[in-house]
C-alpha cells in the first residue's frame, strides 16, 4: 500500500524558497519568522499554499516560546483576577469567601490584603494550594 502524498505546488515551492522554515535558535530568528508570518497575514486572500505555510512557521515558533519564553507565574490577587476571568465570575460569585461585594472589590483593587480565611476558601474555591494567593 502507497501512502498518497500532495506534491507541493510551485506557489509552495516559492514560500519555503523566499523564506525556508528551520528550527529556531535564537531571539533574531524568532523575529524574522513573526516578521515573515505577519508579511504574510497582509494579504487579502490566503491561498491553501500561504496557510500550510503559515502553519509550519506557527509551529516553529510556537516550539520556540514554548522552550524560551515561559509562562509568567501569576500569584496572589493578579492569580484570582485571572481565575475569575477564565471562569467567567463576577464579584457576586465570590461573596460566600468574601462576606460583601464591597469587600471583594476593595480585595480586587488592592486597598485590602487577602486574609488567612479568604485564602484557605479561595484555595478550595479554585482547588488550588493556599500558597498560589499569597504575593
Amino acid at each position: 500500500m502507497t501512502i498518497g502524498l500532495k506534491t507541493p505546488s510551485s506557489d509552495y515551492i516559492e514560500l519555503i524558497l523566499a523564506f525556508p522554515p528551520r528550527p529556531i535558535t535564537c531571539e533574531a530568528e524568532l523575529i524574522a519568522s513573526q516578521n515573515r508570518i505577519n508579511s504574510i497575514l497582509d494579504r487579502r486572500k490566503l491561498t491553501q499554499d500561504d496557510r500550510d505555510y503559515l502553519n509550519v512557521l506557527g509551529i516553529l515558533v510556537y516550539d520556540y516560546e514554548e522552550k524560551h519564553e515561559p509562562m509568567p507565574l501569576l500569584k496572589g490577587i493578579k492569580l484570582l483576577k485571572a481565575l475569575m476571568v477564565e471562569a467567567e465570575l463576577s464579584e457576586k460569585d465570590l461573596v460566600d469567601i468574601f462576606s460583601t461585594e464591597s469587600l471583594v472589590a476593595e480585595v480586587l483593587n488592592g486597598n485590602r490584603e487577602l486574609t488567612v480565611t479568604q485564602i484557605q476558601k479561595l484555595a478550595e474555591f479554585f482547588h488550588l494550594s493556599p500558597a498560589a494567593f499569597l504575593e
